[in-house]
């Protein structure tokens, strides 16, 4: 058996620049891969923003609006809390949610980053499967610390042998971060081992930088699942990843 599993910072809602709420679009674009697991980065966890709400957003958590009738377990971890409301790191799951927890990561008071961990009852192996969404920061300085809190997260709540799936925004432009990911964490890229190097995945449009990743750990097989451009392009100025994991 294998999990399919889709990653993609979906902006709050927005396409690129915030000129259109976009969040109705995004869903069917999601469903339309057929994930049973999905890590979010950027979603609205409670009352939208003013621009949101005049752009007719939805009233509610976006990750509820985006995994009904299709994902019936989900986490939400809370990472930025501002006057409109907040926004962090989500999981769907087509499997139980045995447990979750949000690691805070963010740095000095800088962007609120986070960690969301989750246990996954597996239907075929008797371990369970890690989840971990990241969100990582856009300093350097931030990330390698953020990567170091990862690691000691791991090393704390993963035991060995259990099977690992991290994903989500690493805005790791330079590479630096996949470095310590793969050499001391034993974490494989599935884009860089399928095709040499990290998929690009910023901007959205006209891809550029290659800020998302898929890493797994002690999984049997794993490969890309290929997306097509439309409609994601005019979904987010992320574009997503997707990946068959072999459990």
């Amino acid at each position: 058996m294998s999990l399919r599993v889709l990653t993609v910072n979906i902006h709050k809602g927005f396409a690129a620049l915030n000129r259109r709420f976009v969040l109705p679009a995004l869903r069917d674009a999601i469903r339309a891969v057929k994930a049973d697991v999905v890590f979010l980065q950027e979603v609205q966890g409670g009352s939208p923003s003013r621009d949101a709400r005049s752009a007719g957003a939805y009233a509610g958590s976006h990750y509820e609006f985006l995994a009904d009738e299709v994902w019936p377990q989900f986490a939400y971890g809370k990472n930025a809390v501002y006057p409109q409301g907040h926004h962090g790191n989500a999981i769907l799951s087509k499997y139980p949610i045995l447990q979750h927890e949000n690691h805070d990561v963010s740095i000095d008071g800088h962007e609120g980053r986070g960690l969301l961990h989750c246990t996954l009852l597996s239907p075929v192996i008797a371990t369970p499967v890690h989840a971990i969404c990241v969100h990582l920061g856009l300093k350097e300085e931030h990330r390698e610390r953020q990567v170091e809190l990862l690691h000691s997260t791991i090393d704390a709540h993963v035991p060995a042998g259990e099977t690992l799936i991290v994903a989500g925004d690493f805005n790791d432009w330079r590479s630096r971060a996949h470095r310590i990911l793969e050499g001391r964490i034993g974490l494989r890229e599935v884009f860089v081992h399928a095709y040499g190097r990290a998929a690009r995945t910023f901007p959205a449009g006209l891809p550029l930088f290659a800020l998302d990743r898929i890493y797994v750990r002690d999984a049997r097989a794993h490969a890309p699942y290929p997306l097509p451009r439309a409609p994601w392009a005019r979904l987010s100025d992320h574009a997503p990843l997707a990946a068959e994991v072999g459990l």
